[in-house]
């Protein structure tokens, strides 16, 4: 199957290129070569073959959220630098202002 220039220029204007002319000509010949190969696999008699990939993931990959006991802060913050009330401390990074 043949891409005619008009298709060609259609694609583009919606894709937002500005194309040259060689970039057209080039561009018309890779998709009409696309098309043919696409057109050639279509022959193919695919009757009793399952599919073997997706797009789509199937099921729900994630796990379900559950509590469990985490580190003591004790534990955490024990080689900390600076801590205060059981958070760290760092240093300012925005200077005050007098108001």
């Amino acid at each position: 199957m043949r891409i005619s220039r008009a298709e060609v220029e259609h694609i583009a204007h919606l894709a937002r290129l500005e194309l040259g002319e060689g970039e057209i000509e080039q561009l018309q010949n890779d998709l009409s070569k696309i098309l043919e190969y696409v057109a050639l696999l279509d022959e193919l008699d695919t009757t009793g073959v399952l599919p073997t990939a997706h797009v789509v993931v199937k099921g729900d990959p994630l796990r379900d959220d559950e509590t469990r006991p985490s580190f003591p802060t004790e534990d955490i913050l024990g080689n900390a630098p600076c801590t205060q009330d059981g958070y760290l401390r760092v240093q300012a990074i925005f200077p005050k202002r007098d108001r």
